[in-house]
């Protein structure tokens, strides 16, 4: 069985030819009336005359597969599916669609109230974006991970591995940068905290 299902929605001759060609595809389709867990939703054009199903897609968390005879007719999907269009490409386009969603959650993460883009390399809150360095990112994550003060001697270890030129003053030096940076952008002094324990979110 394929672990990605996806929600089927359309007009009848849609999700026939859908579901008679199931054997075919790398996924587990559902039809509109399965109220099974769902990663993605799959509709046709003609849905979107009909309100509770528009508004089902539109309030739904689901990544969401447009598929129509003319393209940008709808901005509400995360992809979009030419129609008529072929078995390769229906796999194709919801595969592609997955692997990229599910890239993009893992590249983010939420710290206190802010938005980490590991990909862009980038610190986001509200409007305000700042460009961040590879180790910068590696002592977030550190600092994320732990729930407790993490002591300098644990963060050369984990974030320099000890090397040659790294001492505690490393770590004091890229902190304070990270620090400052943070407080020039967005104002907060206390992003980064510090007692006799060590530094800690």
């Amino acid at each position: 069985m394929h672990e990605l299902n996806v929600k089927i929605l359309g007009p009848s001759s849609f999700v026939d030819t859908l579901n008679e060609l199931k054997t075919f595809l790398k996924f587990n389709s559902l039809l509109s009336n399965d109220n099974s867990a769902h990663n993605i939703i799959l509709f046709h054009e003609e849905v979107l005359k009909d309100k509770k199903q528009k508004d089902f897609i539109t309030n739904s968390n689901s990544i969401k597969v447009y598929a129509s005879y003319k393209d940008k007719i709808s901005n509400n999907y995360d992809a979009f599916l030419e129609l008529p269009t072929t078995l390769k490409d229906i796999n194709a386009v919801v595969e592609n669609i997955f692997v990229k969603k599910k890239f993009y959650k893992n590249s983010s993460i939420e710290i206190k109230n802010y938005f980490l883009d590991k990909n862009e390399k980038k610190l986001s809150k509200s409007n305000l974006t700042l460009t961040l360095t590879e180790k910068e990112i590696q002592l977030l994550e550190l600092f994320l991970e732990n729930k407790r003060p993490i002591s300098k001697d644990k963060i050369l270890s984990s974030v320099w591995n000890y090397s040659v030129d790294a001492d505690t003053h490393t770590v004091e030096t890229h902190i304070y940068r990270l620090r400052k940076k943070i407080s020039n952008k967005f104002m907060d002094d206390k992003f980064i905290l510090y007692n006799k324990d060590g530094y800690y979110l």
